[in-house]
């Protein structure tokens, strides 16, 4: 059970070795390498083991849930901790280049490697306190990582977002407060477990209002979403791609599924809620990407429509639908990650973000061309790559389901998608040259490694969809968050001489035998696992 704890413990250790070293050069950046690979094999042994033994369950002390500490691991983490470090090791490479150009590099190692074992350390999180504090590393570390420039631009959009942030986490703490009060328990599969049959009660409502505005803000949703084109903008491109690429996953996305569907339950009014909120999102998303010309805030505002598919697909609440949102944030991960790296290397070639002022650098820049190809047809649903098949999964289960209205919205937002992205490509990259580009070159060889793994990634990602709707790594997470509150009577299991309040943990058994042990809950369909 070690290996869960050196998830967290791995970078901890990593961002107070990077001040020690912090006058040598190089040695900050080889760390947080060092770092990032040894944090993605161990997510990818993790993985395995989930897949033979399932739920894993750390207690820390020695102590019996729910009164001590646990991290709990199930195929939805093991998916977030290989994605979350997938992207990281590869923003890791890409800045030992690309962040030779500030001052106090091993401030930004130290607060990227304390972001990453913040989120490493919300995934694993079996009670909410925990889940609540890690949220907070990571989020702090990101406010000062979006100001690392310290230039106007930078402050404000860290202001803003530190404002916004601040709001959301005030409301989550809020929300931690009544369920303590409710429950006298902050273990999450033990405030399950207590809830059974209340969803509907006002104040479980409330509460559920509460995480959805207090997650919706991390993900960006549409209307939460004011601080994130400033911030995706402003910070440096391994911030941005860190921040879009799995930040608003972890923080928003994953937070929100684990709360609404192994705490506090799904209802359909809450699926109502998160497919309206997904819509909302994936439409204005794109119509405001269309509009701009600074190439980073066009990206910024594509994350919030692509947000948007991954909590429709959430929404829905069938396994198709579910599995296609899971996909689509692994894939989103990847794509938009790649997307930002691609604008940080134009703007440390060229020192330019307008578009308009871009034109022809595929002939000085072929690699950065080539690899922003890839993804700007992977994010608008290009078959082969790896976007099309999550967007064909989540349109299939709208129809499944007989939501056809949002089928067609999200065939239309990926219209408007694909023609947003081929403007990026006709005005950064066609045309002809500026005769200011002759002393242009390609970006040094790390920061190209970085955006062509990725772009491979992207290419072969598509591969994931067969043994993802068989029984695989993709399909085991998607079980983990439409299974519901069953994950409370799997949790218990891994410690049953746990002092469960009440004798809950029967309850939960007893209510799981009732529902038939089905895959969800029946407003939401789903088949026998």
């Amino acid at each position: 059970m070690n290996i869960i704890l050196s998830v967290i413990a791995v970078a901890l250790g990593a961002a107070f070795a990077v001040p020690l070293a912090g006058r040598r050069r190089g040695a900050p950046a080889a760390i947080a390498a060092a770092a990032a690979f040894s944090l993605l094999c161990l997510s990818f042994v993790i993985a395995l083991l989930v897949r033979r033994d399932g739920i894993l369950l750390y207690r820390a002390g020695g102590w019996p849930p729910p009164f001590g500490i646990c991290l709990v691991l199930d195929g939805l983490s093991a998916v977030m901790l290989v994605t979350v470090n997938c992207v990281a090791l590869m923003v890791a490479l890409y800045a030992a280049d690309y962040m030779r150009r500030y001052t106090g590099e091993w401030q930004f190692y130290a607060l990227f490697l304390l972001m990453l074992a913040g989120m490493n350390g919300m995934i694993l999180a079996g009670d909410l306190f925990n889940l609540f504090v890690f949220l907070e590393v990571a989020a702090f570390s990101a406010y000062a990582l979006v100001a690392f420039g310290t230039g106007q631009e930078e402050l404000e959009a860290s202001f803003k977002y530190a404002v916004l942030g601040i709001l959301s986490t005030n409301c989550l703490l809020f929300g931690i407060a009544l369920l303590y009060g409710c429950c006298s328990s902050l273990n999450m599969a033990d405030i399950s477990l207590a809830l059974a049959g209340k969803q509907g009660t006002p104040c479980v409502l409330f509460i559920t209002a509460l995480f959805i505005f207090g997650f919706g803000l991390k993900a960006a949703l549409v209307p939460f979403h004011a601080w994130l084109p400033d911030a995706h903008s402003s910070a440096p491109a391994p911030i941005s791609a860190m921040l879009s690429g799995v930040l608003i996953k972890t923080l928003g996305i994953y937070a929100l599924a684990r709360v609404l569907f192994n705490v506090l339950g799904m209802t359909p009014a809450i699926s109502h809620v998160l497919m309206a909120l997904g819509a909302l999102s994936m439409a204005a998303g794109v119509v405001l990407a269309v509009g701009q010309w600074d190439m980073k805030r066009l990206l910024a505002y594509h994350s919030i429509s692509q947000v948007g598919y991954i909590v429709l697909g959430l929404g829905l609440g069938t396994p198709l639908g579910v599995l296609g949102g899971l996909f689509h944030l692994v894939n989103h991960s990847i794509f938009k990650s790649l997307l930002f790296l691609n604008a940080g290397a134009i703007d440390y070639a060229t020192g330019v973000r307008d578009l308009r002022k871009m034109g022809g650098l595929r002939e000085r820049m072929p690699v950065t061309a080539a690899t922003s190809l890839v993804a700007s047809l992977a994010i608008s649903g290009v078959p082969p790559l790896n976007g099309f098949w999550s967007k064909l999964i989540i349109i299939m289960a709208c129809v499944q389901s007989g939501r056809y209205g949002y089928a067609v919205l999200a065939a239309l937002v990926s219209m408007l998608t694909l023609a947003s992205f081929m403007k990026l490509q006709r005005y950064a990259f066609y045309g002809e040259p500026k005769g200011r580009w002759e002393g242009v070159r390609e970006v040094p060889p790390r920061m190209r490694i970085a955006m062509v793994v990725l772009a491979a990634l992207c290419l072969t990602g598509g591969l994931l969809a067969v043994p993802a709707l068989s029984g695989g790594f993709l399909d085991r997470g998607a079980a983990a968050i439409v299974r519901g509150t069953g994950y409370a009577s799997r949790v218990r299991e891994k410690a049953p001489e746990g002092p469960w309040y009440g004798g809950r943990g029967a309850a939960g058994n007893g209510a799981e035998k009732r529902a038939g042990g089905r895959f969800a809950p029946s407003p939401f369909g789903g088949g026998r696992r």
